[in-house]
């Protein structure tokens, strides 16, 4: 009870940002289905995470990089909130934790790249979409977000050591396209299978992303 209700106070406190700085635009090509999805999304700046929460009053749990939850407060935060620690060379432990949480019944957020998207295009995607939508027969939900570049500030951070870059988007538009569903069937242990899956969803990625650009640039 608890986890829920601080659930919904972080949604209600990231609504009431969104709709003070950002100038937000949604829009879905068909309406979600029953059941938890795995949303699909590029990645071009570090809040994108947090804004995505928007879309959806339903909880959901994002798979965002070990280094967010070694962020004192936000970290122990984001592990009561039900977000999927991704521990680099722990795939196998990562993903199952994201098939327990979609068994479970609530929705997954994961990014294919695996990192921030470049500023001029995008990274080739991983394998673990394609796997957890075999794996749990899932409905991929495609989402393509655009900002403007001008508007992100960049700043250097050392997280366990390590130096970092963090992209940050704090105003001005932000856009997202919500495709339709994606439905896949196969063996996840198929590799070819598995590539083409995975380049299939960020075919629709980039393409809702285009989509998102021009209805910022009009």
């Amino acid at each position: 009870m608890f986890s829920r209700i601080l659930y919904l106070v972080g949604r209600i406190v990231i609504t009431a940002y969104v709709r003070l700085m950002l100038k937000m635009d949604v829009r879905w090509h068909e309406k979600m289905p029953d059941g938890p999805v795995l949303y699909a999304a590029n990645h071009p700046s570090t809040t994108d995470p947090i804004f995505i929460h928007t879309l959806t009053r339903k909880p959901m749990s994002i798979m965002i990089h070990n280094r967010v939850f070694t962020i004192p407060f936000l970290g122990a935060y984001m592990k009561k909130m039900g977000h999927v620690r991704v521990i680099p060379g722990q795939g196998e432990q990562v993903l199952e934790e994201a098939r327990r949480t979609l068994a479970s019944g609530r929705s997954v957020v994961i990014f294919p790249e695996g990192l921030i998207s470049p500023v001029d295009g995008f990274h080739e995607p991983r394998s673990g979409v394609a796997r957890l939508a075999l794996q749990c027969k899932v409905p991929v939900v495609p989402l393509g977000i655009y900002l403007p570049e001008k508007n992100c500030k960049r700043v250097s951070a050392t997280f366990e050591g390590e130096p970092d870059l963090i992209t940050w988007y704090l105003h001005g538009p932000y856009a997202i396209t919500v495709g339709k569903a994606l439905r896949f069937f196969g063996d996840a242990n198929d590799k070819p299978l598995v590539k083409t899956i995975a380049e299939n969803v960020m075919g629709h990625i980039r393409a809702l992303v285009s989509e998102s650009r021009q209805r910022v640039i009009a």
